[in-house]
C-alpha cells in the first residue's frame, strides 16, 4: 500500500498540484470573509463608513464588543442558546441511542422492526408542516418555553440512522458475552455498548450542537417574548433593526454607540456568535470522521 501511495507518476503529480490549489482556494473563500468581519468589528465607525477596512482594523477600537457585553441583549440571548444546546443535545442523544439500539437488530429478533423503520423513514419525506406543528406546540403549552425549541426536533432521523448503522458494525459477540454474564438489555446498552459508541455519539452530537446553535427560525415563531430569544434569533432581528437599537439607546450605551456604527456592531456580535462552535469543534473533530464513515457503511 505504501508503494502505491508513494508512487509519483506525472498524472498523479498534476492531480496533487491542482488538488492543492483547489483546496487552498476553497479554504481562502471560507476564511477571507471571516477575517474581513473581524477587521470591521475592531475598526472605527468613520473608517468602516469610508470603506477603508479590508483585512486589518483601521482606527482600532473595542467599543463594538463593549456594546455587545454591556449595552445589548447579547449575553441573555447567549445564555438561552447555551441552555438550549445543552438540553437539546442531551434529549437528542438519549432518544437516538434508545431508538437506534433495537432497530440495529435483525428483524427476527425485534417484532415489527421493518414497520417501525418505515415509519421513521417516512417522516423524513413527509411531515406535518409549519402550521400544524405550531398549533401542536401551542396546544400542549410549550409556546414561549425553552422546550418549544427542543422537543419538536427531539429525534433527528438522519442521526438515528447513522447510529443504527454504527451499532450494526460492532461485534455481536460483545453483547452475547455480556448477557451470558447476566447483564440485562439496559445494562448491556448503557454499560457495555455505550462506551463503544463514542465516535458515533461525537458525530451525531456535533450535528445536534450545530443544528440547535444555528437555528433562528424556531425562536422567532415560538418565542413571544424577545428576552427569551436564542442568540441566532436575536442576531437575526439585530441585523434588521440595529438602526432602531442605536436610536433608542440611552445613558452609557448611547456614549458607546457614538463611537460605532451599524456595521461594526453587527460584525462584533456575529463574530462572537461563532466562537463557541470554533471552540467545540477541534475537541470532537477526531471522532467525527470515524463515526460518520463507520455509521454510513451499511444501509
Amino acid at each position: 500500500m505504501d508503494v502505491v501511495l508513494n508512487y509519483r507518476s506525472p498524472s498523479r503529480t498534476v492531480f496533487v498540484v491542482f488538488n492543492t490549489i483547489f483546496l487552498s482556494l476553497t479554504a481562502a473563500v471560507c476564511i477571507i470573509p471571516f477575517i474581513h468581519l473581524l477587521a470591521i468589528s475592531f475598526s472605527g465607525s468613520s473608517a468602516v463608513a469610508a470603506g477603508r477596512v479590508v483585512f486589518w482594523p483601521v482606527e482600532f477600537t473595542t467599543v463594538s464588543y463593549e456594546f455587545a457585553f454591556r449595552g445589548g441583549k447579547f449575553l441573555p440571548a447567549l445564555w438561552v442558546s447555551i441552555w438550549r444546546v445543552l438540553l437539546g443535545v442531551i434529549v437528542n442523544l438519549a432518544l437516538i441511542v434508545i431508538t437506534a439500539y433495537p432497530l440495529s437488530k435483525n428483524k427476527d429478533k425485534v417484532f415489527g422492526r421493518n414497520i417501525y423503520m418505515m415509519y421513521f423513514v417516512v417522516t423524513i419525506i413527509i411531515n406535518g408542516g409549519l402550521i400544524p406543528t405550531y398549533i401542536l406546540v401551542t396546544k400542549i403549552g410549550l409556546l414561549n418555553s425553552i422546550w418549544a425549541l427542543v422537543l419538536p426536533g427531539a429525534l433527528p432521523i438522519f442521526s438515528m440512522i447513522i447510529m443504527m448503522n454504527f451499532m450494526r458494525g460492532l461485534p455481536e459477540e460483545i453483547e452475547q458475552a455480556a448477557m451470558i454474564d447476566g447483564a440485562g438489555v439496559f445494562a448491556t446498552l448503557f454499560r457495555v455498548m455505550l462506551p463503544l459508541l463514542t465516535p458515533a455519539l461525537a458525530t451525531v452530537g456535533l450535528f445536534s450542537v450545530v443544528s440547535h446553535w444555528n437555528d433562528w427560525f424556531s425562536g422567532l415563531i415560538y418565542m413571544q417574548d424577545s428576552k427569551k430569544y436564542p442568540l441566532q434569533t436575536y442576531l437575526h432581528t439585530l441585523i434588521i433593526d440595529f438602526e432602531e437599537v442605536i436610536r433608542l439607546a440611552q445613558g452609557d450605551t448611547a456614549k458607546i454607540l457614538a463611537y460605532m456604527n451599524v456595521r461594526t456592531g453587527r460584525a462584533a456580535q456575529l463574530f462572537l456568535a461563532t466562537i463557541p462552535v470554533l471552540i467545540v469543534y477541534p475537541f470532537i473533530q477526531k471522532y467525527f470522521t470515524t463515526g460518520l464513515v463507520l455509521g454510513s457503511v451499511k444501509g
